[in-house]
């Protein structure tokens, strides 16, 4: 008899449940529906991670994932405020997607065949490319990971960073020591305690966690080594394709506004004026786009009009930290991201 994960039987019988509810009445799509008779979507995010998810001082979440998912919100619901986020550490997170917790993961989640294959898991976009780095403190004298043979390195269990950091020391063939952290806030105190020689994550955490030392951040170097590819996004499950089509699909809209200069500012007086096809599309002033998603036809209006465009998000979300868009730059200026014709 052939024997069984316990992970596998949970996404066998999670698969199961979306698929036979994935056509119910209404949207077309089971967990669109329990969004809409709830009133809010049901997002789960890190909730400490500067750039991405992080109470501001009035309590209020910021960043580029909880900006991704206030517009997934804005465009089922037409209110990017009927959102509730739900923070979810690095281990439990794909057990909360499973399980109906959150409707969907916006969490810095790296896109990967084993947790496509295994988790019963899609990911529907990239809102951010990105790869592991190492950051060690000035007085290390260190220069090149390849430098830290018998290092201490922290890091977070059950994360592509830990995988990504064994791999990298293996191929090299040097050792380390890892120490196994599972919140990000200790782990960080760890580092700046000398308890492990370096700090490893995606480069873009370590980037912000060094600007955020302030007067202090030159006593910290990010080393130039990136050893891994991190494509960070948007998770949902299978089982339900109208689900994770508006899902990818916003993210889209928002890719193609920013490409018109379509912003929060101007998006009406564009809806008023412009005589592209493609715009009037996207903005719903012709064509059902939004029916053949289940949703209005304002859908993508309401992100753009709501949150903005990508660039808008990148600026306001990353740019305070100082991180070069680079890679993360649309098509046409020489980045990953790309839209498929709205047609």
């Amino acid at each position: 008899m052939m024997r069984m994960t316990v992970g596998t039987l949970i996404a066998g019988a999670f698969l199961a449940v979306a698929s036979t509810g994935a056509f119910a009445q209404g949207t077309g799509s089971a967990t669109m529906d329990a969004i809409i008779k709830r009133g809010e979507l049901n997002c789960g995010v890190a909730g400490n991670s500067p750039m991405f998810s992080l109470p501001n001082s009035q309590g209020v979440m910021e960043g580029l994932d909880a900006d991704s998912c206030r517009a997934v919100a804005a465009a089922i619901l037409g209110d990017a405020k009927k959102i509730k986020f739900i923070p979810t550490t690095a281990q439990a997170r794909f057990t909360a997607l499973q399980s109906g917790e959150v409707d969907l993961l916006y969490r810095s989640t790296t896109w990967t065949l084993g947790r496509e294959g295994n988790l019963g898991g899609l990911f529907a976009s990239v809102n951010f490319y990105d790869g592991t780095g190492f950051l060690v403190k000035a007085s290390l004298k260190v220069t090149s990971a390849r430098e830290l043979d018998g290092a201490t390195v922290c890091v977070a269990p059950g994360t592509s960073t830990e995988l990504a950091v064994a791999d990298y020391f293996r191929v090299n063939k040097i050792k380390f020591t890892p120490i196994l952290i599972q919140d990000v806030n200790e782990i960080q105190k760890a580092y700046l305690s000398g308890r492990c020689d370096t700090y490893s994550t995606d480069a873009s955490g370590l980037a912000g966690f060094r600007f955020q030392q302030g007067d202090k951040k030159t006593e910290h170097i990010l080393l130039p080594e990136i050893i891994s590819k991190e494509p960070l996004g948007a998770m949902v499950r299978k089982g339900d394709d109208k689900f994770f089509d508006i899902v990818r699909w916003t993210y889209f809209a928002q890719l193609i506004a920013e490409e018109y200069g379509i912003t929060q500012a101007n998006v009406d007086e564009v809806a008023k004026t412009s005589n592209i096809p493609e715009v009037r599309r996207l903005l719903g002033i012709e064509g059902d786009m939004g029916k053949a998603l289940g949703v209005d036809n304002k859908w993508a209006y309401n992100a753009i009009k709501q949150v903005g465009n990508f660039g808008e998000m990148w600026e306001r979300d990353i740019t305070p930290y100082g991180i070069p868009r680079g890679i993360n730059n649309l098509w046409n200026h020489g980045g990953l991201h790309y839209a498929p014709p709205m047609r």
